[in-house]
């Protein structure tokens, strides 16, 4: 099987979230970028890489579940995607287990936390989102066993 090529993935999920924005407001492309060229900066392989752009495609409805199980693309992308997709309901102690449980989707959401906790991303939100989201995104690294930022 020929499986798609960086370009071609990062293309799919720009489309895919194209008119997004996060919760600063800004285009949700910079995030993928910026989460993408942090497993990168951290010595991920081609397939981390690929899954730091589709990170939050499914999770945010951008592409369907059955979009990436017939996508040409590795099996261990499609998982790493899967495991840092949350599932409504889901506790944060399960979501963590199955990162930590899935090779490679370790460094994928450690790069997406260090953006998100990014403090001028954070700086820009409203007091109570970000004391809320500071506290998540530090509760989520201390059950993936990362070191604060």
């Amino acid at each position: 099987m020929t499986y798609l090529g960086l370009a071609e993935v990062e293309l799919i999920a720009r489309e895919a979230h194209a008119g997004q924005t996060d919760k600063a407001g800004r285009p949700y492309a910079e995030h993928l970028r910026a989460v993408a060229d942090g497993v990168r900066a951290r010595g991920g392989s081609d397939e981390q890489i690929a899954a730091a752009w589709l990170h939050d495609s499914v999770e945010d409805h951008a592409l369907s579940r059955a979009w990436l199980d017939a996508a040409a693309l590795p099996r261990s992308v499609k998982e790493m995607v899967l495991a840092v997709t949350k599932i409504k309901g889901e506790d944060t102690a399960a979501y963590t287990s199955r990162i930590l449980a899935t090779p490679g989707a370790l460094l994928v959401k450690e790069s997406d936390l260090a953006h998100n906790a990014d403090p001028g991303r954070l700086a820009v939100l409203d007091e109570a989102t970000r004391i809320r989201l500071t506290e998540k995104y530090a509760e989520v690294r201390r059950l993936l066993g990362l070191p604060r930022p």
